[in-house]
């Protein structure tokens, strides 16, 4: 059998077609892998019939759902190069990437209709796109565009003749730019097979299971353990954006046994009223990451009997960098684990050499799984993968049984009077406070000391002060590591992952530090 991705959902229909495969709780669809393996092949087929061939490039501008499912399932099938585009985007930033990836085609859905409207009105200058499909769903859909059911009911719903695979280009994930333009990260079928190989055989993911994923598809953090559903033969609950009240329905409602949620979205849930009174029986564990998770909340979550899983991985690596296993989760608390089973870490220096364990460093990762490279960007590429070891620019430190901990991004880090200031393990000591509900420290700029921590808040008191905040450190954390000053905000500035923007924060909040 080829490394095709769009295949595997047509073995798992063959071995097990009358299984649930997917739930689109939105609509209330609920299709079988038969079924949607059917709608996958229609889609493959009415792509075919527009001319779009293996290597083409189709952009998918979607919320989670049956369509984003199935037009990535399909595309894989043909070969045809999945572009999946961040929905927060506006116009010129989705035009950017539009342009730089070559799409020829464009799938979206009516909620970003106006923006793509605004798109095909720039005409042939901005983008390539010569085929508009609008997902309408009973609403005015755009002139210039035909309707996404109508589209594939011309489609065969018998398999396509299948002529890509192996290192073939799959996607194009572009990152979220938080400094500079964003980069398109380009995986082909065999890379994100060892995704699914190394995925399967690391986590506690079972056949039969059923995945509730809140995170947008448009991100690997959920394109991959959606596929992995295929790959185990489980089923796939996806949200078209997160709620923190129906995430506890679902979990009841749909019996789920495994889950996804980054840092930002676990504390929302913690605030909806009398959470404790869901039936959470059937959940074995949430996956989280994207930035460090607190200990405090994975000590709430396993006071409540949940077990929360830190997973550390990146786009570029398809997903999978290292994980906590079941047996070491609430032994290891704050831990993101080892690394995944075809997976191989090192923590090195500036230079390039591992360091001690207990000494922070870069981390690198290395695998089958690893991106091809950066669309269109050689430079960045032999920027980031030397030597066959993706230097992912964050900081973790490893200890003598191989544990990682991430500490932060290598641009985030404080360097204080010489000294590194990590601003996760701040956040930690922070997010204890009862009156804290959110946090990011940044480092201001000091006259005597270079850099000095600032802690920026969110309140869940609204009577806490900055000296508060500043008490609660004392003695808690060596002095140069303690906040200089704390400001106060309504919502720290996240992207689509959960990772806050700290560049927002720092034109927020420039200083200079209280010396």
């Amino acid at each position: 059998m080829r490394t095709n991705i769009g295949l595997y959902l047509g073995k798992r229909a063959h071995l097990n077609p009358d299984l649930e495969a997917v739930v689109d709780p939105a609509t209330s669809r609920r299709f079988t892998y038969r079924k949607i393996n059917q709608r996958a092949d229609k889609v493959a087929n009415s792509m075919r019939g527009l001319g779009i061939r293996k290597g083409d490039r189709v952009a998918i501008l979607m919320l989670n759902g049956i369509e984003f499912y199935e037009s990535f399932i399909g595309l894989s099938k043909i070969g045809a190069v999945s572009v999946p585009l961040n929905w927060r985007l506006v116009a010129d930033e989705l035009t950017y990437i539009l342009k730089d990836s070559g799409a020829v085609a464009l799938l979206y859905g009516s909620d970003f209709a106006e923006a793509v409207a605004d798109i095909h009105g720039r005409g042939g200058e901005a983008t390539d796109i010569r085929h508009w499909i609008e997902l309408s769903e009973g609403r005015d859909r755009n002139a210039f565009a035909s309707e996404y059911e109508d589209f594939i009911s011309h489609g065969s719903a018998e398999p396509p003749e299948i002529d890509a695979g192996g290192d073939d280009d799959l996607f194009i994930m572009y990152t979220s730019g938080t400094t500079g333009l964003p980069k398109g990260a380009l995986h082909t079928h065999n890379t994100m097979t060892w995704v699914l190989v190394t995925a399967s055989i690391t986590a506690d993911i079972r056949f039969r299971d059923r995945y509730s994923i809140a995170l947008p598809m448009f991100h690997v953090g959920a394109l991959q353990p959606v596929l992995n559903t295929i790959y185990v033969g489980g089923t796939a609950v996806l949200l078209r954006q997160f709620d923190p009240k129906q995430m506890w329905e679902l979990f009841q409602q749909e019996k789920i046994t495994i889950s996804l949620a980054v840092p930002a979205m676990l504390n929302f849930m913690l605030m909806v009223p009398d959470f404790q009174n869901y039936d959470t029986s059937t959940l074995r564990w949430i996956l989280s990451g994207a930035s460090p998770v607190p200990a405090s909340l994975i000590e709430n979550y396993r006071d409540i009997g949940i077990e929360i899983h830190q997973v550390y991985g990146l786009t570029e690596a398809g997903g999978p960098g290292t994980l906590i296993s079941p047996d070491d989760a609430m032994v290891k608390i704050g831990s993101a684990g080892k690394a995944f089973f075809h997976t191989s870490i090192r923590v090195v220096d500036e230079d390039g050499n591992d360091v001690a364990p207990g000494v922070p460093g870069e981390l690198l990762v290395s695998g089958d799984h690893i991106m091809k490279g950066y669309w269109n960007n050689p430079e960045a590429t032999a920027e980031t993968i030397r030597d066959g070891w993706l230097y992912t620019g964050d900081i973790a430190l490893q200890d003598e049984e191989g544990f990682i901990t991430i500490h932060d991004r290598v641009k985030d880090m404080i360097i204080s009077g010489g000294e590194n200031v990590y601003p996760a393990e701040l956040e930690n000591v922070l997010m204890t406070h009862p009156g804290v509900a959110d946090v990011a420290v940044i480092g201001q700029p000091s006259e005597r000391w270079g850099e000095s921590p600032y802690a920026v808040v969110v309140r869940k008191d609204e009577n806490l002060t900055e000296a508060d905040v500043l008490q609660h450190c004392d003695g808690k954390l060596a002095r140069f590591k303690q906040p200089k000053g704390a400001g106060f905000i309504d919502e720290i500035p996240r992207n689509p992952t959960g990772k806050p923007l700290k560049r927002i924060l720092r034109e927020q909040f420039p200083g200079p530090a209280r010396e």
